[in-house]
């Protein structure tokens, strides 16, 4: 059996980051994910609630901001509670194991989320060192 969710939407507001009472690291927040839809129909969007822990909450609270396209790797979690009328509910959240940048710096039309000087684009074939080509014969393919 499998429980895999692989989500990529936008950040619906800023993630915090929260710390539980043992030091642990984690933070919830929503995504807009866009509904597929046939021409002529207005498209539509499922906030889909998300749950991440330790580093990988870090990560999101560090690089990502709300607008921001985040791909997301996890699994579904139920939970059960009453709410104050007395009425069963049950809720539904993933819990992202690995979350990745969707879009880069340039495309994105939020904040900017990282901030480094490296830039490989301009980059010619004199910039780069060729490595020994006797390793081919340890290779496994």
């Amino acid at each position: 059996m499998f429980n895999l969710v692989v989500l990529t939407g936008r950040l619906t507001a800023d993630p915090e980051l929260k710390t539980t009472p043992n030091g642990i690291s984690v933070t919830r927040f929503s995504i807009a994910v866009s509904r597929r839809y046939r021409s002529g129909e207005e498209s539509q969007a499922d906030f889909i609630n998300i749950l991440a822990w330790r580093q990988t909450a870090e990560f999101i609270t560090k690089y990502f901001k709300k607008g921001s396209m985040i791909g997301i790797e996890g699994s579904i979690q139920t939970g059960k509670y009453t709410d104050k009328n007395g009425n069963n509910r049950t809720t539904f959240e993933v819990v992202a194991n690995n979350v990745q940048f969707v879009e880069s710096k340039k495309d994105s039309s939020a904040t900017p989320v990282a901030n480094t000087n490296e830039s490989f684009s301009n980059a010619t074939a004199d910039d780069f060192t060729e490595i020994d080509g006797g390793m081919d014969d340890d290779l496994p393919f």
